[in-house]
């Protein structure tokens, strides 16, 4: 038997099984995992990440995508871009991956109950902002407006388009759809993101933000929001680095002053605005 340290040491993967994978638009694909009875659990807060282990080919960090609320499991979804991520999304059901964590920040749903909230996305960003807007759905109640502002390349670039309708007709959320290039059969809105700001009744005074995305994105999105007034504390990044330790101890995912596996990935705007400013940090 292991000894208890070890166990519990955040350097330590434990195993999962992978119960499903499916395709979400071509080379990306979402997972769903549980542990495979090593006695680990599955919590995590939303906007929290995972080191995800592929036997073979290494770890990469992957934030997870899931609903917080269903115990002893766990939902990722990975675009296929590297050697990892490549393997990671070939892995069939009821094979064995090797997890760490949870690390990092989370979003701050909790603190920012009873104000507005603005969620905005790019392309595969609303993966790490799917676990906040469930928390925000099944506490609806305790906040005030919230609209989710979502932006791709093209129509075919859109994740979870069919969760995305359904909460347009449920309207408990404002969803407002937008992609940067389509066709004369696409329906909905061309434009960039920040485009979707234009005309809302927003109380900066009121409003909170939760901006992931491509970092470009993110920092104008950041900054129309301070163009309409709202504070920068108020407003929430999830930054994107190359991590390879989660703890702080190898440097790899270094931001001026941060490490972005353990200050981060969530960082509250004014705390990061001036690094936004400079070119290759």
């Amino acid at each position: 038997m292991q000894p208890r340290a070890e166990m519990y040491s955040p350097m330590h993967p434990h195993a999962f099984r992978v119960l499903e994978i499916a395709e979400e638009i071509p080379g990306c694909m979402t997972l769903r995992v549980e542990p495979d009875g090593d006695g680990s659990g599955a919590a995590f807060a939303p906007g929290q990440f995972f080191m995800i282990y592929v036997f073979g080919h290494g770890e990469v960090p992957i934030s997870v995508s899931g609903d917080p609320a269903k115990s002893g499991e766990l939902t990722f979804t990975v675009m296929a871009v590297g050697s990892v991520t490549k393997a990671l999304c070939a892995v069939k059901p009821g094979g064995v991956i090797g997890l760490r964590g949870p690390f990092g920040s989370a979003w701050p749903v909790g603190d920012i109950k009873g104000r507005d909230v603005i969620v905005m996305a790019g392309g595969l960003g609303l993966a790490p902002l799917r676990p906040s807007i469930y928390r925000m759905l099944y506490d609806r109640g305790d906040y005030g407006d919230v609209a989710l502002l979502y932006g791709g390349r093209q129509p075919q670039s859109i994740v979870f388009p069919q969760e995305l309708a359904d909460w347009r007709e449920e309207a408990l959320i404002d969803v407002d759809v937008t992609v940067d290039t389509a066709g004369r059969e696409w329906p909905g809105k061309v434009g960039v993101v920040t485009e979707l700001l234009k005309g809302r009744n927003i109380d900066p005074a009121r409003t909170s933000a939760l901006i992931c995305g491509p970092e470009i994105m993110m920092r104008f999105s950041a900054y129309a929001l301070l163009d309409l007034g709202v504070a920068a504390e108020n407003i929430h990044v999830s930054m994107e680095r190359n991590m390879k330790c989660a703890v702080r101890m190898c440097g790899r995912c270094q931001y001026g002053p941060f490490f972005i596996c353990a200050d981060g990935p969530v960082f509250s705007f004014d705390r990061v605005e001036r690094l936004f400013k400079i070119r290759e940090v």
